[in-house]
């Protein structure tokens, strides 16, 4: 399992601490420090809804203004590649051949998807 995200946010935080409370093992790839490449996010985008992956209430969208650019899905796909910090965090890759993908905190999706790992 990978967890993607950044150390100061408390919804990682709180999947760190899932993982570790459920003895799952996981690889922790800080986006701050190791951008995401093209191909990881059109992998993202192909397993998970746009709109969710796409932050659009944090302070990244607020400070670059995309609010006023209206942007449909191609572009908020741009976006995600351009700047990291505009993924709502964190993003879970999983399952055997690691080609399941969650993102957000959801700790029920959690019990079900994850504590199944061989699934």
């Amino acid at each position: 399992m990978k967890i993607y995200g950044i150390k100061t946010c408390g919804s990682v935080r709180n999947a760190i601490k899932f993982c570790e409370s459920h003895q799952l093992s996981y690889e922790f790839i800080d986006f701050r420090k190791e951008p995401i490449s093209d191909e990881t996010v059109n992998f993202f985008a192909s397993k998970v809804d746009i709109n969710l992956l796409f932050n659009s209430k944090g302070t990244k969208y607020k400070t670059l203004g995309l609010k006023e650019l209206n942007l449909d899905d191609n572009g908020k796909l741009e976006w995600l590649k351009k700047d990291n910090m505009l993924f709502k965090r964190p993003i879970i890759v999983y399952g055997k051949d690691l080609d399941k993908v969650l993102c957000a905190y959801d700790e029920a999706k959690y019990i079900t998807e994850l504590l199944n790992i061989n699934n």
